[in-house]
């Protein structure tokens, strides 16, 4: 039996070259290089325009790449904005011969992959780990970051706040949960971050076991260098206004922890929060999120 995610995967390129995005792979050093899905026509090519999409780039979480994570935002965008979709180190086709694995360098090597492709400035739009690249791509880079969207997510991974996810979803650590190597193990991972799984058949869950976990060396890695001690961090003063989308029923970052990273960001944050959604809050959804997304983009971007 054909792997239905390998068709859809060949569909969705289709799908995404008529809405007007290919896929481009930008060099950032020897050794390293960063896939994304562009706009047909990027910003250098069309820099002598003066009326510009603004642009947005899209940061997956770690169950998916990029354009699987946000397909369906994508489409719904598209036609508005300037859209990027980069596939973080070890997923889709992004690699490195590099030994570091932390946040900083991710985001690092999209920031200058960005910058190849010639968008100066940009808002995130953040799921869970593309929300903690994203904050440390707007502390490392605030004059490419101008203003971002975060969904399920926190500033950094601490020790304490990473013991509390992982006990209130019942397990002993990131890869256990994240790096399922049975089908049981996918659908216990798809069942924590849904309000409610629908019902659908087990050959379902192993066709994604089957494609979507390449690089688990690399990517468990990825998971232990995302813990910091709590003593090391500090929380930093963002410029940029941030928008924070949430699942209401998000049993990993839960709505306490959207409360307090509100606190954390200040005046300069707002949180709104989606009913009967958990922590895949845009495939879940998909049409709600998308109508809080254009409302909080519209409000960060019209003005400037």
């Amino acid at each position: 039996m054909v792997n239905i995610f390998t068709i859809h995967n060949t569909l969705l390129g289709f799908v995404m070259k008529l809405a007007g995005m290919r896929p481009q792979r930008v060099e950032i050093s020897p050794g390293t290089i960063i896939n994304f899905w562009v706009p047909t026509q990027t910003q250098t090519q069309t820099k002598t325009r003066t009326n510009l999409k603004k642009n947005v780039v899209f940061l997956h979480g770690f169950a998916g790449n990029g354009i699987f994570t946000w397909q369906l935002q994508v489409l719904a965008l598209a036609k508005k904005y300037s859209i990027y979709v980069p596939d973080f180190l070890f997923f889709g086709d992004s690699i490195t011969d590099r030994a570091d694995r932390s946040p900083e360098f991710q985001a690092e090597c999209v920031a200058k992959g960005l910058k190849k492709l010639g968008v100066e400035t940009c808002t995130l739009v953040g799921l869970s780990y593309g929300g903690m690249v994203g904050f440390k791509m707007a502390q490392l880079f605030p004059n490419l970051v101008e203003s971002m969207v975060v969904s399920c997510s926190v500033m950094a991974l601490t020790e304490s706040v990473s013991s509390e996810s992982l006990r209130r979803i019942g397990f002993e650590t990131w890869s256990d949960f994240l790096l399922p190597e049975t089908v049981e193990g996918v659908k216990a991972m798809f069942d924590v971050g849904s309000y409610k799984l629908p019902n659908v058949p087990d050959w379902l869950f192993k066709h994604f076991l089957e494609v979507m976990f390449s690089n688990r060396k690399e990517r468990k890695e990825l998971l232990e260098a995302l813990v910091v001690c709590d003593k090391d961090f500090n929380v930093p003063q963002y410029p940029q206004r941030v928008g924070l989308l949430w699942g209401q029923n998000d049993k990993i970052f839960n709505m306490e922890t959207a409360s307090n990273l509100k606190k954390q960001l200040g005046e300069r944050a707002t949180l709104e929060s989606i009913e009967k959604a958990g922590h895949l809050v845009q495939l879940e959804r998909p049409c709600v999120y998308n109508d809080h997304l254009k409302k909080i983009l519209s409000s960060l971007l019209e003005d400037k």
